[in-house]
């Protein structure tokens, strides 16, 4: 018997198994929300890539629950899976921090430790997926069933409160804290390795309190055992046998018609778990399109709180343990008194209906994002911008183009890349410039598919032109992008916050390098002939790439900022009504689905439509995954395109829903159950009559002696 907590008829043990749970999700969701980021801009992949390599991830995630579920139930029991699983899942975390450390070999060693570290945290998480609940509700006695219930509702919310701190807490340590020159994702999935460490040592110390049932044999591996003999022998029968009804009946020779049957009922749930995968699909794309998509917004809250884009991912969790009690609560309450009469499966369509509409607000806010992206050159093409540094007004003239027609002003900022032609791969451009009636003449190579920034400066005689290549890019963390312009004759160092730039003399430019976004107000500098301090760059905003040109006036060094790449415009908080929609899709898809199929499954079969309803979202990552590799669409077309796939599944759930029968399990029970006792009433009565068969002969026979 457990012990129990005080006065009450909780088992004691629970207390260990919440914790655990409480542990074990903060390391899996404050791992994964920095993990598209990680992709991008430490192991340096492009965003289909890193997309895919995240949803291979995930959809691994729920194809291993089935493993976790047969290694539980047939073999080692819940309790030792747990722990020899938790000891795999935190290996894994291991391996995927040390492979974020930089001094631990190369790119290859990088990627090489992050897969297989990803590999057995897959695995891990996985395997005691299916175990961790399970072996929660059997701490309980059969007859304390409110107790039971109450515990899954705590159990459900330390799920959503670990995934909530964790998305606040790891973005933070990705990017507050700097490690080893940059983002320290070592320590943002380290953090996360010792909160499974914790989850490990925390279930482990439950040990002697836990009622640990015996393997009973998996019931999944017999339902499949029974599909395959009904199959084969349906495949080998003869012409003389009689027909069946249905093709499992073939399986009678050898199992139950209560295991034919219920499986029946089995088979009609996962016939219409066969739309669900695309739901999932969309659903999971917060932590892969969406934290992209936030990577190109303006994150400030004001001039205080700046949020990071991998941690509008915690809206999800929050807003789901505001809406459950809401809709529990208030809107299916209401509807039911409007005479609305809501049923699961209109539930799940409904769901569906709100997760298109969160990709519909996507594809709204994406359209508005990319307008300040700048659309790379197309083959044979490139773009140009020009920096007039010359000391007064003057006019380009590139043969075959009248890309400027107007004249250039001194220090004027582009006001964008202009598109040129160069027919061919690579191109010698005979670039004629004019200044105060004397014209110059450049020779320049340009590449196609490049950005480049043409600097004009006087030099006697005449003009002289530097070309250098442009990264036209956004940053992929969100933050600004910032170089510097040398027009004087001694290199300049600067530090901004805490980057520091060297630049080179005579009109060089410094590499691109990544600053935080606020106001630099007071840039230190540093020269040895030229009065150069307190340089004021103003405001370094979200996502813009900005050039710096240093001039000498009055003695001094001054600053002039030119904006390459356009600021991010679009505000983080019209994130908000995307996250909005498809929570409240989850609410209703989700969480109605779950309490469907345990409603539609006989006793002994609802870990089968657990592990069903897993691998929907399993195939689910796999459509995301596929998209993101071989359609090669705009971002927002792909969103338009996953919202329009999602209503048509929607429209093909419905008719499906429209045509089922809601069925009670427990009836089923009650027929076998009937069946059973008359089975038995008969066999009580033929032994009955056996028995006065042998009396009547033996008083036959003792008549006859």
């Amino acid at each position: 018997m457990n012990k129990k907590l005080c006065g009450t008829n909780y088992p004691a043990s629970i207390c260990f198994i919440v914790v655990n749970e409480f542990c074990e999700r903060f390391s899996y969701y404050g791992m994964k929300a920095v993990l598209t980021l990680y992709f991008l801009t430490y192991l340096h992949w492009d965003k289909n890539l890193s997309t895919a390599v995240y949803h291979a991830f995930s959809s691994l995630c729920y194809f291993t629950p089935i493993l976790g579920a047969l290694i539980a139930d047939s073999w080692l029991g819940k309790f030792k899976t747990i722990i020899y699983l938790s000891i795999v899942y935190v290996i894994g975390h291991v391996v995927k921090s040390v492979g974020a450390i930089p001094v631990v070999g190369n790119r290859d060693v990088h990627i090489a430790l992050s897969m297989v570290g990803l590999i057995l945290i897959a695995f891990g998480t996985g395997g005691i997926k299916p175990c961790v609940s399970a072996f929660g509700g059997d701490q309980f006695e059969e007859e304390h069933v409110s107790e039971r219930q109450k515990f899954f509702s705590i159990f459900y919310m330390s799920i959503n409160a670990g995934s909530l701190l964790s998305t606040v807490i790891t973005p933070m340590l990705r990017g507050d804290v700097q490690c080893f020159g940059g983002d320290c994702y070592a320590l943002a999935f380290g953090v996360p390795a010792a909160l499974m460490v914790v989850a490990l040592v925390v279930f482990s110390a439950g040990s002697g309190l836990y009622k640990r049932n015996p393997p009973q044999g998996n019931i999944l591996l017999e339902v499949c055992n029974c599909i395959g003999f009904a199959i084969k022998n349906r495949w080998n029968r003869s012409k003389n046998d009689p027909q069946r009804k249905h093709w499992l009946d073939w399986a009678e020779d050898k199992y139950s018609k209560r295991l034919i049957q219920e499986i029946k009922m089995v088979l009609r749930v996962l016939v219409l778990y066969i739309p669900l995968p695309m739901f999932w699909a969309l659903f999971d794309q917060q932590g892969s399109r969406w934290t992209l998509q936030a990577t190109r917004m303006n994150m400030a809250f004001g001039d205080s709180f700046v949020i990071k884009p991998d941690q509008m991912q915690m809206l999800n969790a929050l807003l789901i343990l505001l809406f459950v009690p809401i809709f529990d609560l208030l809107i299916y309450p209401l509807a039911g008194l409007c005479r609305i009469k809501i049923t699961p499966l209109r539930k799940m369509a409904t769901g569906m209906i709100f997760a298109a509409l969160a990709f519909g607000a996507a594809t709204l806010v994406e359209v508005n994002v990319v307008k300040t992206v700048v659309d790379p050159a197309p083959a044979g093409k490139c773009l140009l911008q020009v920096f007039n540094l010359a000391g007064g007004n003057v006019t380009l003239k590139i043969p075959g183009s009248d890309t400027f027609p107007e004249p250039i002003q001194y220090l004027q900022d582009p006001p964008k890349y202009e598109m040129l032609p160069l027919a061919a791969s690579g191109k010698e451009m005979k670039i004629q410039v004019t200044l105060n009636g004397e014209t110059s003449e450049c020779n320049h190579t340009l590449d196609q598919q490049k950005a480049y920034s043409l600097i004009l400066y006087s030099e006697t005689p005449g003009i002289r032109c530097k070309l250098v290549d442009d990264y036209i890019k956004k940053n992929e963390d969100g933050n600004p992008l910032l170089r510097f312009l040398n027009t004087q004759p001694e290199a300049l160092s600067l530090t901004v916050g805490d980057v520091t730039f060297h630049v080179p003399s005579g009109y060089s430019m410094s590499p691109n390098k990544t600053v935080d976004r606020g106001e630099y107000p007071d840039v230190s500098c540093s020269s040895q002939s030229v009065k150069c301090s307190n340089l004021d760059l103003g405001l370094l905003d979200f996502g813009a790439s900005y050039t710096v040109i240093l001039t000498e006036e009055s003695g001094q060094i001054v600053a002039h900022k030119l904006e390459d790449v356009k600021a991010n415009n679009v505000h983080i908080a019209w994130q908000i009504p995307q996250y909005v929609l498809i929570t409240i899709g989850e609410v209703m898809f989700s969480i109605t689905g779950l309490e469907f199929s345990y409603s539609q499954a006989p006793v002994n079969m609802k870990s089968v439509l657990q592990a069903g309803w897993l691998l929907t979202v399993a195939f689910g990552n796999v459509i995301v995954l596929i998209v993101a590799e071989g359609a090669g669409l705009e971002q927002w077309k792909e969103f338009l395109l996953f919202a329009c796939l999602l209503l048509g599944v929607c429209i093909i759930f419905s008719v499906m829903a429209y045509f089922y029968t809601y069925v009670d399990p427990d009836q089923l029970n009650k027929v076998y159950l009937e069946e059973a006792e008359r089975e038995e009433d008969d066999d009580q009565d033929d032994v009955k009559e056996k028995t006065n068969d042998m009396h009547l002969k033996k008083q036959r026979k003792s008549t006859r002696l």
